[in-house]
């Protein structure tokens, strides 16, 4: 039975906070365009009261979430359980106005002049600074998204299939970092900040270079990056990244109130263990078999 509520009771916040995943909902206003469901995970989402929530968005080969929370501010999150108790919660929206002044600034191009309904928190700005603070931001992080929560749901969820988590997967830091490697060799020196855009090179293979290519529009055309990848030149990032023997996983480094998961660093060992055991496995069935049919 689903239980709805205006805020984000406190029974729930934990729940949320130690989800793997969470999948994002918007539209544009268009009825032609194109909606919009991302699944998101890595240790990016936070509640910070009742009635507000970001998450750190990273790189991906779309922009439609920034894009239609531009135009229209909607937005809806959806958790559930895949282990334990069965439950979905959903958190409807609207993305939080910014009031940056460096939207503002001529010096970049990419700046929609015309009056935003609502928009999100680009990389480089104050705002997105305070909430993604250098020293903990992932490589690849674009913007943090802001969300008014306004209504709340809470449902059985019996339909959802139960899985167990094993790792983070790091494919998409390794494909930023190589790129945040290019942005911080070209960085600008600080002196920069009246430099006419137009003069500002874009290096290949930067982080910037594939903002510029694949994140300014969304599908249906509406601007979605406008800031972030002048200000990636500017103000290069720094390397959180720690790689590991695997590649493609990585622990769970949230806090202690969270579950901890170790590295998978030998998934191969894992596979000829759990080969052998099957054999041995077997090999007792059939004993046990030969046995029966004796008697």
């Amino acid at each position: 039975m689903v239980v709805f509520h205006d805020e984000i009771p406190e029974f729930l916040v934990g729940w949320i906070e130690s989800q793997h995943m969470f999948w994002v909902a918007t539209a544009p206003i268009s009825v032609h365009g194109h909606i919009n469901l991302s699944p998101k995970g890595g240790d990016t989402f936070h509640v910070v009261h009742s009635k507000k929530v970001y998450y750190e968005d990273l790189t991906g080969s779309g922009v439609e979430t920034i894009s239609h929370i531009r135009e229209n501010r909607r937005i809806t999150i959806l958790f559930n359980a895949f282990d334990g108790p069965p439950r979905i919660v959903r958190l409807w929206g609207i993305g939080t106005p910014s009031n940056s002044r460096l939207a503002s600034r001529s010096c970049f191009p990419y700046h929609r002049t015309s009056n935003d309904a609502g928009t999100v928190h680009e990389y480089g700005t104050p705002e997105y600074n305070s909430l993604i603070p250098r020293a903990t931001r992932q490589s690849g992080s674009r913007a943090a998204i802001v969300v008014d929560v306004f209504k709340v749901s809470s449902s059985c969820g019996y339909a959802v299939p139960l899985y167990n988590f094993v790792a983070n997967r790091t494919r998409l830091h390794r494909f930023s970092e190589a790129k945040e490697r290019v942005d911080r060799a070209h960085a600008l020196p600080p002196d920069s900040e009246n430099l006419d855009a137009q003069q500002i090179n874009v290096p290949p293979n930067s982080l910037r270079e594939y903002w510029l290519r694949e994140n300014t529009k969304s599908l249906d055309g509406l601007p979605g990056l406008l800031t972030a990848p002048d200000a990636i030149a500017r103000f290069p990032p720094p390397n959180n990244f720690q790689s590991t023997s695997t590649p493609g996983m990585l622990c769970d480094q949230r806090n202690s109130s969270k579950r901890s998961y170790d590295i998978v660093k030998h998934p191969d060992k894992a596979f000829i263990l759990g080969f052998f055991l099957g054999i041995a496995t077997a090999t007792v069935f059939t004993k046990i078999l030969g046995k029966m049919e004796l008697h």
